[in-house]
C-alpha cells in the first residue's frame, strides 16, 4: 500500500515528543543536532521533501527554492522570518508560517529583566563580586538608575512592545512613550497611558529605551551613531529585536565613551559572533538570544510549527500562515 505521508525535514534538534507527534502525520527526517545545516547540506537534505520545520537560522531564498522543487511548506518555530524570502516563496506557491503570540509574554518578561539588569548594573556588580574585588561597602557602590517612575521608551509597539509597556506602566509606574510606523488606536493606548512620539523625541526623552522592531532593510541600523547621540547620558538601551536594528559598533563606542549609561543586548549583528568592542564594555549585559527561552514557551513555539505542518498537509488551514491564499504552483 503506498505511503501518502508528506516528507518533512526538521532542520534542528527539538523536543523528542514533539518530533513523534509530527511523525504520526508525516515522514520525518530529523537533523538531530544544535548546529545549523550548511546551506548546501540543507538543500541536499530537502531533496524530495515537501515540508520544512525551520528556526531563524535556515536561509530560505530563491536559490534554495529553485533547487528544491518539491518543497511546499516552510513552517518556522520563530516569530521573526527575516531569514525567509516571503515573496519568493509566495511566487512559487510555498506556504510560510511563523509562531506569533506564543512567545509574547515570555519575551516581554526577559526584555524587562534585561532592562533592569542594565539599569541596576547587575552584571557589572556580579563580575566584581566573583573576582573577589568586594572588600567594603560604599554609598555609591554600583549605584545605577531607578526603573520605577522613569520614562520607558519603546521603539516598535507590536505585541511584545505592548506587553513591555504594560509591565512598565502598571507594575512600575513608568510613563510610556513609543514610536511605531503607525500609531496604535486610542483604545489600545489608553490602558497603557502610552503616548506616540516621533523617533527623535523618543530617543531624547527615554530613560530606558527598549527596542522590539522586526528586522527589515528599512530598519537596518535604525539606531546608529546619530540616534545614540540624541539619548541622555544617563539612559539605557535594551535590544531584544534583531541584530542589525542597532549599529553594534556605534553602540560599543557610545558605551565606552559614557554617552549612554548602559545597555542590555540579547541580539547581535552576525550572531553568534559578537562585536569584540562590546565584549570590552563593562556597562553592557549580554545574553545569547534567549529572550523566549522558557521551557513552556519553546515547547509552544515548536508545537505551533508542527500544528502548521499537520494542518497544511492534512488539507486544513495552517493557523499562523503568512502568505495565504497561495498562488497555484507554477
Amino acid at each position: 500500500m503506498p505511503n501518502n505521508k508528506a516528507q518533512v525535514l526538521v532542520a534542528r534538534r527539538i523536543f523528542p515528543d514533539i518530533v513523534e507527534r509530527l511523525r504520526a502525520h508525516c515522514e520525518v527526517d530529523l537533523h538531530d543536532a544544535n548546529e545549523p545545516l550548511p546551506q548546501a547540506e540543507l538543500i541536499r537534505r530537502l531533496q524530495g521533501k515537501q515540508g520544512l520545520f525551520a528556526s531563524g537560522t535556515e536561509r530560505i531564498d530563491a536559490t534554495l527554492l529553485d533547487a528544491c522543487p518539491d518543497l511546499r511548506a516552510v513552517c518556522l518555530m520563530t516569530v521573526g522570518y527575516n531569514n525567509v524570502d516571503l515573496d519568493a516563496c509566495s511566487v512559487r506557491g510555498v506556504l510560510v508560517s511563523n509562531a506569533p503570540d506564543v512567545l509574547t509574554e515570555t519575551t516581554a518578561d526577559f526584555g524587562f529583566a534585561l532592562m533592569m539588569a542594565a539599569a541596576r548594573r547587575i552584571s557589572e556588580s556580579e563580575h566584581y563580586l566573583r573576582r573577589g574585588d568586594w572588600k567594603q561597602w560604599r554609598v555609591d557602590l554600583f549605584a545605577g538608575a531607578d526603573v520605577h517612575g522613569a520614562t520607558l521608551g519603546i521603539l516598535g509597539m507590536g505585541r511584545i512592545g505592548q506587553a513591555i509597556a504594560r509591565r512598565g506602566a502598571l507594575g512600575f509606574g513608568m510613563p510610556v512613550i513609543y514610536h511605531n510606523r503607525s500609531r496604535l488606536p486610542a483604545e489600545q493606548e489608553a490602558p497603557l497611558a502610552a503616548r506616540w512620539v516621533e523617533k527623535d523625541e523618543l530617543l531624547r526623552q527615554s530613560d530606558h529605551l527598549v527596542i522590539v522592531l522586526p528586522y527589515t532593510p528599512a530598519s537596518h541600523h535604525m539606531v546608529a551613531a546619530r540616534e545614540l547621540a540624541l539619548m541622555k547620558p544617563t539612559a539605557t538601551l535594551t535590544n531584544i529585536a534583531r541584530g542589525g536594528v542597532v549599529d553594534d559598533a556605534a553602540l560599543a563606542e557610545a558605551l565606552a565613551a559614557g554617552r549612554i549609561a548602559a545597555a542590555g543586548l540579547d541580539v547581535f549583528e552576525g550572531e553568534p559572533t559578537v562585536h569584540p568592542a562590546l565584549l570590552q564594555c563593562a556597562n553592557v549585559v549580554l545574553t545569547p538570544h534567549i529572550a523566549s527561552a522558557s521551557v513552556p514557551t519553546r515547547r509552544a513555539m515548536c508545537n505551533l510549527a508542527v500544528d502548521n505542518l499537520i494542518a497544511f498537509f492534512g488539507g486544513g488551514v495552517p493557523p499562523t500562515a503568512l502568505n495565504l491564499p497561495l498562488k497555484p504552483r507554477p
